[in-house]
């Protein structure tokens, strides 16, 4: 058994072309999902084993002899015993720059929202509000333009550089935040200034115990009461009790998520069980198109290919964020 991907019903809805995988190494074997405890027996004797977010401990990596390389089928990679694997030599690879397409359409889908009020125009029109309309316009929620608007991006990696292209040509003034704390570079605005000036703030950093509850109860009252947050990044990023109370109190105008902290998430998730009015939530889904998905296998397989032909690919020493 040469490879093996633990999770490929975490990347396919059956629409999937892996021509690509099979021409860089085969056979294959495709789990649709994979318990931690079937891990270790599962891997035992492949050479390539792909994980999009089953977790790969140092005991499966000391079982799996064979083992040549651990592929991750995202940016991120704290699925895996990073340790283990250097102690053993296996080296670990991710994927970049896949999902930026997606993930920025994804973003002024959300912004769109916000400002046109979609969801709940949509609503009116299902329980006959357009029908009894007085008028041939029915003005129920307000709708603003992004034209003219300030588009605060925190995070200026790929994803926030395409952001802010496709924020310009919506006719959007940029503001580049630098990090929290820290006086501003040129080309960028302090982190609290950008708060403070933008209308919308959308997050596009890694998650790390530097960004954690990055936007909480302080950053929350520093913007604008007419201003909306969006986050397509990482749950953990947002104090989401924070997030709440500042919706519900109207400290902001609204927000809109991508990500919550533990995902899926449990019954009892507080978003999920508020929900209030003015927050739009996706189930992690920014990335998940059919093209980025195809970009990421194809990605994946250009990583095996160039592994064993001795050529640079896409190996990771550390851990950072990322879809």
């Amino acid at each position: 058994m040469r490879a093996i991907f633990l999770d490929f019903g975490s990347v396919t809805r059956g629409d999937m072309d892996c021509a690509t995988l099979e021409r860089a190494i085969a056979p294959w074997q495709f789990y649709h999902d994979s318990s931690e405890a079937e891990v270790a027996e599962r891997i035992r004797d492949a050479e390539v084993i792909v994980s999009n977010k089953v977790y790969i401990s140092s005991d499966a990596i000391a079982t799996a002899q064979r083992l040549k390389l651990i592929c991750i089928a995202a940016t991120g990679y704290n699925n895996v015993d990073l340790a283990a694997a250097a102690e053993h030599g296996v080296p670990v690879c991710n994927v970049r720059g896949y999902a930026t397409p997606s993930v920025v359409e994804h973003v002024f889908t959300l912004m769109l929202n916000l400002a046109r009020h979609f969801p709940d125009y949509q609503a009116l029109v299902k329980r006959g509000g357009w029908q009894k309309s007085q008028f041939f316009c029915p003005l129920d929620f307000p709708v603003i333009e992004l034209s003219g608007k300030t588009l605060g991006i925190i995070g200026h990696g790929e994803l926030g550089h395409a952001v802010a292209q496709v924020a310009r040509a919506f006719g959007m003034q940029v503001l580049i935040a630098d990090h929290k704390g820290k006086p501003p570079r040129a080309g960028r605005t302090a982190f609290d200034d950008v708060l403070r000036q933008a209308d919308f703030v959308t997050l596009h950093c890694p998650l790390s115990a530097e960004t954690q509850y990055l936007i909480s109860r302080r950053e929350l009252a520093l913007m604008k009461p007419s201003a909306y947050l969006i986050n397509t990044a990482r749950g953990g990023l947002v104090n989401e009790t924070d997030l709440l109370q500042s919706l519900s109190s109207g400290q902001i105008a609204g927000a809109a998520i991508d990500v919550i902290q533990g995902e899926p998430p449990g019954q009892n998730n507080a978003i999920l069980r508020t929900l209030p009015p003015n927050l739009i939530v996706t189930p992690h889904i920014a990335w998940a198109s059919r093209e980025s998905r195809q970009r990421l296998l194809d990605q994946l397989a250009g990583n095996i290919e160039h592994f064993f032909q001795n050529k640079p690919f896409n190996q990771v020493t550390d851990a950072i964020g990322g879809t």
